[in-house]
């Protein structure tokens, strides 16, 4: 049976939040080759909020919901956007997004959303709304881009 949350920082259990990260490490450093500083602190700010979707134990989708300023100077972003291995090519990807908006309205309405979106992933983004919003550079040696999911958008898609 798969679950949907949306937890704090502190409302994650220790066997969930090993799950997460186990998860988060697996795909961003593992199967994409980049080790990059993981724990970064931005999980623990108070207005971050974690998405997930469990099947039993496991985490088998997962992104966060950052505040305003704390990855995007005046705006919320998302970030972590992974699905598991094992759970891909079944649609979660765009329900994960979907509810991490969801999510991120619901705490701050009527306002954008950044994401720092890998480069190979902008035609997946872009169905989901958002729009290119710098050129490509690198983060962590992976070529990312900037968009944003402009609140207008939100409004009538």
């Amino acid at each position: 049976m798969m679950q949907w949350q949306v937890l704090t920082f502190d409302e994650l259990d220790t066997r969930t939040l090993y799950s997460l990260l186990q998860l988060r490490v697996d795909v961003f450093v593992v199967e994409q080759n980049c080790p990059y500083p993981e724990l970064d602190e931005k999980d623990l700010e108070p207005q971050s909020r974690h998405v997930l979707l469990r099947k039993g134990d496991k985490v088998i989708a997962y992104a966060r919901v950052l505040a305003p300023n704390v990855s995007f100077a005046g705006y919320p972003g998302i970030g972590r956007v992974c699905v598991s291995q094992t759970a891909r090519r079944l649609g979660l990807g765009r329900v994960l997004v979907e509810r991490t908006l969801a999510v991120a309205n619901e705490l701050w309405p009527a306002t954008d959303i950044y994401i720092s979106a890998q480069c190979y992933l902008q035609r997946f983004y872009e169905d989901l709304g958002f729009r290119a919003a710098s050129e490509p550079y690198l983060e962590d040696d992976i070529p990312h881009l900037q968009m944003i999911k402009y609140f207008q958008q939100t409004a009538t898609a």
